[in-house]
């Protein structure tokens, strides 16, 4: 009989509280800080965070402690686990992923820590691969290379008003920053290796959501696909976009549609949008 596996995450992951509960996961959370005010992510709103960046209050995020993932673990054994598959948010975007290597170190059950290189949907869509092997009874090792197999195949594409919050955060580099402001173009970028970097340059807010809207077309081909658009502040053109990828993109399994949390949101800033293609 093949041991339990607990499939742990964070709340960079995009996940609503009705897939974690219905997958028995376990999310920990990552901390925003709102003016000198710390928060668990999704104990404030995204819209919180996009009105604060819009009013110059000022806002951080942090990882969460690795003695937070050495008690997650502790507690995931102490209900059953005989094994715990711990997947998350880019290391090269946040210290997260290091923090559950040192917390594993302290697990009285194996863990097997995997970077996603992604976040968002990007990383959610592996947590539910790797949460229905578990569920189907696999082992650790097989619950993490369904969580792999899924990472390799997504890509990630997204839209942003402005490179400014992405380098506040030090998410991009200050010179891409810079140009982008210098020329008044509409930046489209992707997730490469597992850090952002620029993938195009458009004039217009209007031709730079189209174009996304085609690159996710051209991504999903005609094999079946699960996508998620995601937004921050930004509702009416996020639905407006998944319409259009529901039409042009029949054989979607489904298109998810949700507001990023308030770390990420902190980073990108207001008017965000974003597409994640996973292929099934």
């Amino acid at each position: 009989m093949a041991a339990r596996v607990q499939v742990v995450t964070d709340s960079t992951a995009g996940l609503s509280t009705h897939e974690v509960l219905r997958h028995q996961l376990i999310v920990v959370p990552l901390q925003v800080v709102i003016g000198g005010t710390s928060y668990d992510d999704g104990a404030t709103s995204a819209d919180a965070v996009a009105e604060a960046l819009k009013t110059f209050t000022p806002v951080s995020t942090s990882r969460p402690a690795p003695q937070t993932f050495a008690d997650t673990y502790a507690a995931c054994a102490a209900d059953g686990a005989e094994a715990i598959v711990s997947i998350h948010l880019s290391g090269d975007m946040s210290g997260t992923f290091e923090a559950a290597m040192i917390g594993a170190k302290e697990s009285p059950v194996p863990v097997h820590v995997v970077d996603s290189r992604s976040l968002g949907m990007g990383l959610g869509f592996p947590v539910l691969a790797a949460a229905a092997a578990a569920a189907a009874g696999e082992d650790a090792i097989a619950v993490e290379a369904a969580a792999r197999a899924r990472m390799k195949a997504i890509s990630s594409y997204f839209y942003v008003d402005t490179l400014e919050y992405l380098r506040r955060g030090g998410r991009i580099g200050a010179a891409q920053a810079l140009l982008g402001t210098a020329l008044a173009v509409k930046p489209l970028l992707t997730i490469s290796g597992g850090r952002i970097v620029p993938l195009e340059k458009v004039r217009t807010s209007s031709r730079a959501i189209a174009r996304l809207a085609d690159i996710a077309v051209q991504r999903a081909g005609e094999t079946p696909v699960q996508l998620a658009v995601h937004h921050l502040a930004n509702l009416e053109k996020a639905q407006t976009l998944a319409d259009d990828l529901t039409t042009r993109i029949p054989q979607a399994k489904e298109v998810v549609l949700r507001e990023v949390g308030a770390v990420i949101g902190a980073h990108v800033g207001p008017g965000l949008l974003a597409v994640v293609v996973s292929p099934l």
